[in-house]
């Protein structure tokens, strides 16, 4: 009896302790995340590929929680900051490449967009420091 309340105590404490390790995990030391493609001020047909890159961490699938690794989010007209403490949302302009996916293409309406890349941990939380790319402007035409 006193051995079944111990393990529901540490059954709970684990479910308690499980939110919070998954936030903030430590980026990698110089860590850069950016665009192979497209450039910032480019003009482009609509549907076009878009290229992530990434230096000094690893790109791996949603959920493998190795060391030094995560998944490309990319953000598309977002100007809102993410909240470091909840995970990157998914939607139309939050989109997730969870299967470790280093390239997509893109079909956006004509005019001028932005685009970032945030990279997500297996849980999809931003690194501590955030590793993000710079915001690019491209132009559909």
């Amino acid at each position: 009896m006193k051995s079944t309340g111990l393990i529901m105590l540490a059954a709970a404490l684990t479910l308690f302790a499980a939110p919070a390790n998954a936030q903030n995990k430590p980026a990698g030391k110089d860590t850069k995340l950016y665009f192979l493609w497209p450039h910032s001020g480019v003009t482009v047909k609509s549907p076009f590929w878009c290229r992530f890159g990434l230096r000094n961490m690893g790109v791996t699938h949603a959920g493998d929680d190795y060391p030094n690794s995560g998944h490309h989010h990319l953000l598309i007209d977002v100007n809102e900051p993410l909240n470091p403490n909840e995970p990157i949302p998914s939607d139309k302009s939050h989109l997730h490449f969870g299967a470790g996916q280093t390239e997509t293409q893109l079909d956006l309406p004509r005019g001028k967009h932005t685009l970032q890349l945030v990279l997500g941990d297996a849980k999809h939380y931003p690194f501590n420091p955030p590793v993000v790319s710079e915001k690019i402007t491209i132009r559909v035409r």
